[in-house]
């Protein structure tokens, strides 16, 4: 898709340029994992030692405590696909070495959730060939379109990503319902036979009024956009497209949403609102404690401001 750049009611076409170096493609994304893939930096060029003689580009952690493999190419090449999966399998081997970098660099006390690991491949085009074999891999390997513009204007693209989806017929249960939640609904169940961690896990000791607060916040999100994804994890829950935007605790009375917004700009500043931006939490800025439907109605427009935020 070309892209214009406007002087009052002149339009000009943008060219495509590229990086001259490999090295600066991956510097810059180093130097800005947060922004662009919401991952804290653990280690550049990590060796894999003598035996598998390999070297990851980068390594990080993520926004929900997940290992991140980051390999890059500066053109076209099925080979990235094939060397991601080989670093795949050697830091699923290889978790100790993996910890001590995460200790190394951000300090003992990080959890790491190895539930799974996210492999992210970022070149400027992929081949038909590449999107079936990472379809046909079943692993957890995400594949990244970038272009880079003369008016250094960068554009990443995801192109694929892992997806537990398969064709499916409406059953007399589903008919009449939300199609998105029906969606929801079944990925859950795939979640429940497949995942470590479920919705039934954080809903074990709520109270019945929270359980059914918990269905209004949850099918609110849902119908946000059909590219939401929801994903249990062991403190929260995240809901997510490129990346999360909103995590959801639960509690026995009450639940907390924890939104990727900066406090600092939001006005009115809700009376349920907190700002942990202080905390280190990576989940999200802006903490909302929900305790009813009518606090639930004042802000949930804030969900819908996080998600615009993250791009959508």
């Amino acid at each position: 898709m070309p892209i214009f750049q406007l002087h009052e009611s002149q339009a000009q076409r943008v060219k495509l340029t590229e990086f001259k170096l490999e090295k600066d493609l991956q510097h810059l994304v180093e130097s800005n994992l947060h922004i662009f893939f919401n991952c804290r930096f653990v280690a550049s060029e990590f060796s894999t030692g003598n035996i598998h003689a390999g070297r990851i580009d980068t390594l990080a952690l993520s926004e929900d405590g997940n290992p991140v493999i980051i390999e890059y190419k500066k053109v076209a090449s099925s080979d990235l696909i094939n060397q991601s999966l080989y670093y795949l399998h050697w830091l699923t081997d290889h978790k100790g070495d993996f910890q001590m970098a995460v200790n190394k660099t951000l300090g003992g006390g990080v959890e790491v959730d190895w539930s799974d690991i996210r492999v992210i491949c970022l070149a400027p085009e992929y081949k038909k060939y590449d999107l079936h074999a990472v379809q046909v891999m079943g692993a957890n390997i995400e594949l990244w379109q970038y272009k880079l513009f003369e008016n250094r204007i960068l554009q990443i693209e995801e192109v694929y990503r892992r997806s537990e989806s398969s064709s499916h017929q409406p059953s007399s249960e589903t008919k009449g319902k939300s199609p998105i939640m029906v969606e929801a609904g079944r990925k859950a169940a795939i979640t429940r036979k497949t995942a470590v961690h479920t919705i039934e896990q954080h809903l074990n000791s709520v109270n019945p009024s929270v359980a059914e607060l918990f269905e209004l916040i949850r099918n609110y999100i849902m119908n946000l956009n059909e590219g939401v994804d929801e994903s249990p994890k062991k403190h929260y829950i995240a809901y997510k497209t490129s990346q999360n935007f909103v995590c959801l605790k639960t509690h026995k009375d009450k639940i907390r949403l924890y939104l990727k917004l900066n406090p600092g700009e939001v006005e009115p500043f809700p009376s349920q609102g907190r700002d942990v931006s202080n905390t280190g939490r990576m989940i999200g800025d802006l903490e909302l404690t929900i305790y009813n439907p009518s606090d639930f109605d004042k802000t949930k427009h804030l969900i819908n401001e996080a998600l615009k935020n993250i791009g959508g």
